[in-house]
């Protein structure tokens, strides 16, 4: 449809932020850093009353969080361009994750499409969505690595690994900010929480993250600094601290790398009263000190704790060395105002009609059924029980999860409503009329008398499907958890069910790998659905069905044990590696397997796939210039059509520091005829063997690096090798750098 955009206010003098700036009062640049809530998450734009309009026309507001509506929030805007002195418009923002009203997969979900698409198209979604409810500003994408899935946060990025994390966020930017912020139908991406938010000791929310300069380059930055290269148009810091400095005061972090290594000029932002936590953190003995050290280190806006708003004044009159950096900041906050266009035309956010028109349209729903279906994970498959054939007969559906319509759209809701959702129960009853549904028990109960009934119900059936895991609100933030067993009874849910001896499918939901080798052992199919949004049901009953062949592989590695984490792919080498056999002294636990339980990168299909030889296409390559490209044959050696994800990993086996065992460095989804073969070449530059040097900087090394192309890094079917003559500097994190990947006929 077309926009059509209600016309601003007669235009002002120069509306330039350095005009602006020129013209503005203390109290006038204090109030551009100043985000204030208005309303909460369950009850947008409740605090917007009297008070705050005041607030407006004295202009000690720059942003307003937990607000929507075009029209409401146009007179919110009005007050702000007509009535305050200098005219300047407001920010108005959410937390809008994983879509606006039409719902996606929760980001983890996401990231397991391996398909930079669908994370641009979700974010697409979100952000005309969003737009067209007078919001500018999302706080998304989380680029957090998370290498610990008891961290409850995980559920919100893009899982274990900097490269797979890297290219997720910078697709999530493009689509929230489009080809041009100024119109009306983007917003701002938010990347959150720079720096090492996902390293918290414990996975416990909100810990420390205590790790070397060299973890922090190689594995935590990098997703971070894709965002920067992508044109993240602002950031949020995080809550913890890195080595003893908070995130909110770390100006070598903020200042020094962000704004001067990456060249980064955009808004920085504090988490939700981040500024105060200084205090408790200990490095702050009052609110006015944390304003200067928040200051000083490169904040330019404090989200809902009003420390600059009451405090920031006196402490620039104590310290008027700050005043450059309150201009600084201002201009920071005033220039994505007018990336925005909101100078030019401050109501263009607020067209009624384009609000009504888009929310959860087909076009928008069917975008969401698309990411869904290959979000979605086959983890097991003995014997072929899936896809379900048309002549299975009675299908037992049992779990409180398949009908939980809260729990399909997940946390950071944003404007999702549960009765616009479908369930996997409705979808699957719709189409097909021998399914019954015992709801049994779901993840929080604790009477067990629905197990009685869920093993009549399978005994009466010819085959069960078994949705099991967590429910929305065991992720998330403060949603840390310290067993990753299946939570409430569900584990005597299974065993009972099993007992049963029907061919069983559990239908894996939730935000986190889970420690679940007792499901494994038990059930003939296992899909892991996480949690998908809107199109849940009919996404995974299509599956089911076979009407959509599964391709999603795992972001991140399901441990054996809870006592296993973290356990990634791409561990550091030992002098003693985990050996099987138990009389050898190795790096393992002698009451556990050495391998995960699925590994980085596995995803099973309904057809199968072969690989040919990699090749490259030269052996050497000069470390400071020159490219080699990696190429690979895969065939559909199946029945039936479907994706294969290829993969990429790189091993530096002799470095001047110790390497991991195997990095990512591409990835392909591949659409395949059954017998059809193509060829899947991945170009990459020195750059993107580049380490952390001991004396710091990027360095490319000169000798040989190993290469291996497989279906997950547990599944390696082909490999190869080149080397590097010379040595050279690089300047960006290798994992930030996108590999060029091409598919051939």
């Amino acid at each position: 449809m077309e926009v059509v955009a209600q016309q601003a206010p007669a235009t002002r003098p120069d509306r330039s932020p350095e005009a602006l700036l020129a013209q503005m009062t203390l109290d006038e640049k204090i109030g551009q850093l100043v985000q204030r809530m208005g309303g909460r998450q369950r009850a947008l734009n409740s605090r917007l009353g009297p008070d705050e309009l005041e607030r407006v026309r004295l202009g000690e507001v720059g942003s307003y969080l937990h607000v929507a509506g075009a029209e409401p929030l146009r007179e919110l805007q009005r007050v702000a361009v007509e009535e305050s002195r200098l005219g300047i418009p407001l920010l108005f923002s959410m937390d809008v994750v994983h879509g606006y009203r039409t719902i996606f997969p929760v980001p983890l979900g996401i990231a397991a499409s391996w398909d930079p698409d669908m994370a641009r198209l979700h974010a697409r979604v979100a952000a005309v969505e969003a737009s067209a409810a007078g919001l500018h500003w999302t706080f998304a994408p989380m680029v957090d690595v998370a290498r610990d899935p008891r961290w409850g946060r995980i559920v919100e990025g893009g899982g274990e690994d900097p490269y797979l994390g890297s290219r997720m966020g910078e697709a999530q930017v493009y689509g929230f900010q489009g080809d041009d912020l100024a119109a009306c139908d983007t917003i701002i991406a938010g990347t959150k929480h720079f720096g090492a938010y996902g390293a918290a000791e414990g996975g416990r929310d909100y810990a420390e993250a205590n790790l070397s300069e060299r973890s922090l380059r190689e594995t935590f930055l990098p997703p971070f600094e894709a965002a920067a290269r992508a044109g993240t148009a602002s950031y949020m810091t995080a809550f913890n601290t890195i080595g003893g400095v908070p995130t909110t005061a770390n100006a070598a972090l903020l200042r020094d790398l962000l704004r001067g290594e990456w060249g980064w000029q955009g808004l920085l932002l504090s988490d939700w009263r981040a500024l105060e936590e200084l205090e408790a953190h200990g490095v702050a003995e009052n609110r006015a000190h944390a304003a200067q050290l928040a200051l000083r280190a490169g904040v330019d806006m404090d989200m809902v704790a009003d420390v600059y708003a009451n405090e920031l004044k006196a402490a620039l009159e104590a310290d008027p060395a700050l005043l450059p950096l309150l201009d600084q900041a201002v201009l920071n906050v005033l220039r994505v105002k007018e990336r925005l266009g909101l100078f030019a035309n401050p109501y263009a956010y607020h067209d009624s009609a384009r609000e009504a028109a888009v929310m959860l349209s087909p076009e928008h729903r069917a975008a969401a059924r698309t990411v869904a279906e290959r979000s979605i994970v086959l983890l097991k498959n003995e014997g072929n029980v899936l896809p379900l054939a048309a002549t299975a007969g009675r299908v037992a559906l049992i779990g409180s999860l398949a009908d939980d319509a809260r729990s399909a759209i997940g946390s950071w809701k944003a404007q999702g409503q549960e009765g616009e959702m479908v369930t996997l129960r409705a979808a699957l009853q719709a189409a097909r009329a021998e399914v019954t549904y015992t709801p049994a028990i779901g993840p929080r109960d604790e009477d067990r008398a629905g197990i009685a009934a869920a093993v009549s119900a399978a005994r009466a059936a010819d085959v069960v499907v078994l949705a099991l895991g967590e429910d929305f609100d065991l992720t998330g933030e403060a949603r840390s958890r310290a067993d990753l067993t299946l939570p409430g009874l569900q584990r005597d849910l299974l065993a009972a069910v099993a007992a049963t001896g029907k061919p069983l499918v559990v239908v894996l939901m939730g935000g986190r790998p889970l420690a679940i080798p007792e499901v494994d052992d038990a059930a003939d199919a296992v899909l892991a659905t996480w949690l998908l949004g809107t199109e849940s049901g009919p996404a995974i009953t299509r599956v089911l069905l076979g009407e959509v062949n599964p391709a999603g592989r795992l972001p991140a590695t399901f441990p054996r044990a809870t006592g296993q984490v973290p356990f990634t792919y791409d561990q550091m080498p030992t002098g003693r590696p985990a050996d099987a056999d138990l009389s050898r002294d190795s790096t393992r636990y002698h009451d556990l397997a050495i391998t995960p339980l699925y590994a980085f990168g596995h995803g099973l299909s309904y057809t199968s796939f072969t690989y040919g030889e990699a090749r490259v296409d030269r052996g050497e390559v000069a470390a400071d210039g020159g490219t080699v490209t990696v190429t690979v044959p895969v065939t559909n050696s199946g029945a039936v059509a479907g994706d294969e994800v290829v993969q990429l990993y790189m091993r530096d086996p002799v470095a001047s520091v110790s390497r991991p065992v195997m990095q990512l460095r591409g990835f392909a989804r591949v659409a395949l005829q059954p017998g059809e073969t193509k060829r899947v070449a991945f170009t990459l530059s020195p750059a993107q063997f580049a380490l952390w040097g001991q004396q710091g900087g990027w360095v490319i090394e000169p000798g040989r690096i190993d290469l291996m192309v497989g279906a997950s890094s547990a599944d390696i079917r082909s490999r190869t090798a080149l080397t590097i003559t010379g040595t050279a500097r690089g300047t960006v994190s290798p994992a930030a750098l996108a590999t060029t990947t091409e598919i051939l006929p």
